[in-house]
């Protein structure tokens, strides 16, 4: 009776990457009719993201109950250099590994299909929500459904239907090079004051990713962080004679206010992903939380839950996302820059707390706590977050 009625829902997931492609397995083997619409996963060119690449060990996790890599297509990251001080955090083998998007991306997609879903290869160009469902208009058509789950990104149409697109000042502009021809089994990292970030490169199976991430609204052209991004590339030596090819890509990029007020989801709808604006403000990971946010999306669907269930999800997810935003100014101060360094090059319990961070393990909720504990670190981190 459970699936009978299920079989009665129609799903439209805009968006098949990550978020959306894990809602769709999850409503799929449901019971769920689902139907994805994404133009970019043409079958014999699946699309790369400009993006580091790096997938933390508990996003790997979320999804190994779908899909299984096989480890060729894996990068392990042995550590983390920053250069701010030339110090070395090594990492263990769960906490972050590198895989190729497309890789990633068609393996979730593909579980997807097999699982019962059906992928549309057309454009959505408007979404419309009625009062008995949503009206989806195609480059192929108009298509109808019941519930509609944004997955497609920070530039999300469904976003602009509903609550609005994000504001300048609520996005960032991620930009740099894809240096092929060199790889590496270390991601390095320095951080910067201006804009607040860190510049980065990261290793990919026959290539790097390297770039840097600036407040859309900072005054920063995206033609201007690449071509710091092209001199930090030079300056470092680390991809001598490498062909470079540029990218640029929109990350959202909320503050403490934001993620307090997130508006996600409504009687027929939900935004998931980039699209619902659940990105880490200072590490700048979204993956972990695209996937995560696709299956509670899913698991609410199914539940018959939809707004109080997702929302409360999501809610719990944001206020860590809070925490962070409200840290990250300090962060980025050269101030602490320094005093964090010093201190990674001499404590190494600081060091696993570092660890912890880039692998997505340490909660923002309980870090200053645990920073404090080390001691050394805690009245840099007082100095940090009261601003003096």
């Amino acid at each position: 009776m459970y699936q009978k009625e299920m079989r009665a829902v129609d799903v439209a997931v805009v968006g098949a990457g990550p978020a959306g492609a894990r809602a769709a397995w999850l409503l799929a083997r449901g019971g769920a009719r689902v139907t994805l619409f994404d133009p970019s996963f043409p079958p014999s060119c699946p699309r790369e993201k400009p993006c580091g690449g790096g997938v933390t060990g508990r996003a790997l996790a979320l999804v190994a109950d779908a899909i299984d890599l096989d480890r060729s297509t894996r990068t392990p990251i042995r550590r983390a250099r920053f250069v701010n001080g030339d110090v070395v955090v090594p990492l263990d083998d769960d906490a972050l590994v590198v895989v190729s998007r497309a890789t990633f991306d068609s393996a979730i997609l593909a579980a997807a299909e097999t699982a019962g879903a059906t992928l549309e290869r057309v454009r959505v160009r408007d979404v419309v929500i009625e009062k008995d469902g949503v009206r989806i208009d195609t480059t192929e058509g108009i298509r109808r459904a019941r519930f509609v789950i944004g997955a497609d990104g920070a530039n999300s149409l469904v976003r602009r239907r509903t609550v609005g697109a994000f504001r300048r000042d609520q996005l960032s502009i991620a930009t740099g090079y894809f240096a092929h021809g060199v790889t590496s089994d270390e991601i390095i990292i320095e951080v910067v004051s201006d804009p607040p970030g860190y510049i980065w490169s990261f290793p990919r199976p026959d290539h790097l990713a390297v770039g840097i991430c600036g407040d859309a609204d900072a005054g920063h052209t995206a033609a201007a962080l690449r071509a710091r991004v092209a001199t930090w590339i030079a300056t470092t030596g680390i991809a001598p004679r490498a062909r470079l090819e540029p990218y640029s890509w929109p990350i959202p990029s909320l503050d403490a206010r934001a993620f307090t007020s997130l508006h996600v989801n409504g009687d027929r709808w939900c935004l998931t992903g980039d699209a619902a604006g659940l990105v880490d403000p200072i590490t700048r990971e979204g993956i972990f939380f695209a996937i995560a946010s696709g299956q509670w999306a899913a698991e609410a669907l199914l539940a018959r839950g939809t707004r109080s269930l997702y929302a409360t999800r999501v809610r719990d997810c944001a206020r860590d996302l809070a925490r962070a935003a409200r840290f990250k100014a300090g962060f980025f101060r050269p101030s602490f820059t320094r005093l964090m360094s010093e201190t990674l090059q001499h404590c190494p319990a600081v060091r696993v707390v570092m660890a912890d961070l880039i692998a997505g393990r340490q909660p923002y909720r309980t870090l200053k706590w645990r920073l404090l504990k080390t001691l050394e670190l805690g009245w840099a981190w007082r100095a940090m977050v009261t601003g003096s």
